[in-house]
């Protein structure tokens, strides 16, 4: 079995133990996508080594998995801290009537991405070498997205400072993050209150691995106003 088909394998487990039915289409290109990561990690380091083997579960399920908090309202999102491509590859594939900006400041990973994108033909999406934060991209992206999705890259303090400025009047954040989200939120809350309309924080459980989320991740989907 080559590694592919040990990728589709494990996909169809994690997506029908969940109830989730994504047409074989999807699955298939959510393994090839594993394949071209597993590949490329040999001479960039997108992913940590040691994930290597959990590459399906750690970082392309859980990556899918997220769109099913995503509000049906969302057409168009910002993937913040992309590295190699997640999660926004995942979500341009299962979500293929959003649109997405995949950004991240480090070159040989966005090349990458690029690649990615490329060869397996997505055309919803785009990669960009640039800093949130940097005048360039605000101007280029203002008042753009009605979604921004980061895993873990920064605090959520930092999240909504890039945020603000690139959002619509209404949109949402999602952030998947372990560890003690609700002090991280308080802090975030203090400083942007009058942005957030709405907060909910999810266990991110799954099937068959992590039913009572021993391992510990948390998403937070927020309802913000400019």
């Amino acid at each position: 079995m080559d590694i592919q088909e040990q990728y589709l394998r494990e996909l169809k487990k994690f997506f029908w133990e969940n109830s989730l039915n994504p047409d074989l289409y999807q699955l298939e290109r959510l393994a090839h996508f594993a394949s071209l990561v597993k590949e490329k990690n040999e001479e960039v380091n997108l992913i940590s080594k040691r994930d290597i083997p959990k590459i399906i579960e750690n970082h392309v399920f859980i990556s899918s998995y997220i769109s099913e908090y995503i509000p049906n309202k969302a057409n168009k999102f910002l993937d913040i801290g992309t590295g190699g491509g997640f999660p926004g590859i995942p979500l341009a594939i299962t979500r293929p009537l959003m649109r997405g900006v995949l950004v991240d400041s480090t070159g040989k990973k966005v090349e990458a991405v690029k690649k990615f994108i490329d060869k397996l033909k997505l055309s919803n999406v785009v990669a960009e070498n640039q800093r949130v934060e940097s005048d360039e991209f605000k101007e280029k992206y203002a008042n753009s997205f009605d979604l921004v999705v980061s895993r873990a890259t920064v605090p959520l303090i930092i999240l909504f400072r890039y945020s603000i400025p690139l959002i619509k009047e209404k949109a949402y954040l999602i952030a998947v993050k372990g560890g003690d989200l609700q002090e991280e939120y308080k802090t975030a809350a203090l400083k942007y209150k009058s942005y957030i309309k709405k907060s909910t924080i999810f266990e991110l459980s799954y099937k068959p691995t992590n039913a009572r989320n021993e391992k510990g991740k948390k998403l937070i989907l927020l309802e913000l106003t400019k």
